[in-house]
């Protein structure tokens, strides 16, 4: 049975979920500096690992992906429907890239991403982690990992379920990861990236 309820404060209450900034939080709770004053200022999980505390870039990878998670999941649960539940996948990502609890200036989106994609389909949300984890495994690089899951995410999503709705969101999320990763490709390029795991700088 359908649920009816009103698109925006839905979307808007998706939105203010994945402006959650988890990175300031563990931050915080771990007695550590803003993330944004070091390493590449990206308020996220693989730029506090970078202040050597594990757990706290833990804390903020599960946080940034339960935050995508549980905002689908929700609207599933609630019943709405495919295109509503496409709009909340997409309004808390985006939350996640331009908080408004961090004047618009958010992570890179990864964590966030694969919470969405887990709960629209977790089996498409596990082929892209695969790949992520396969990537990052071998080449240390967290921006590459990211960049080559973003590319083969739509590829996972047509080859599943053809170019149907799903398909618009997974490759709307795909781009924002790719342009969000554009500095880290160019980075990449001139072998001046930096690895999973490095310490910060400054």
């Amino acid at each position: 049975m359908q649920t009816v309820l009103a698109p925006i404060p839905v979307i808007l209450a998706a939105y203010l979920l994945g402006s959650v900034p988890f990175a300031m939080i563990s931050s915080k709770l771990f007695g550590l500096a803003d993330p944004r004053t070091y390493g590449s200022g990206n308020p996220g999980a693989t730029n506090v690992l970078r202040s050597g505390n594990k757990k706290a870039a833990l804390f903020t990878l599960l946080g940034d992906a339960l935050k995508g998670w549980v905002a689908v999941f929700a609207a599933q649960q609630a019943g709405l429907s495919n295109a509503l539940i496409g709009l909340v996948a997409l309004a808390v990502f985006f939350g996640h890239l331009f908080p408004v609890f961090l004047k618009f200036k958010g992570g890179k989106g990864v964590a966030t991403a694969a919470g969405v994609l887990l709960a629209l389909d977790p089996i498409l949300g596990l082929m892209v982690l695969g790949t992520w984890l396969l990537v990052a495994y071998i080449s240390r690089y967290s921006s590459l990992a990211a960049l080559i899951a973003a590319a083969t995410a739509p590829l996972y999503s047509a080859l599943m379920h053809g170019t149907d709705g799903q398909f618009a969101v997974v490759g709307i999320i795909a781009l924002a990861l790719i342009i969000k990763h554009w500095q880290n490709l160019q980075r990449l390029m001139a072998g001046q990236e930096s690895r999973i795991g490095s310490k910060k700088k400054g």
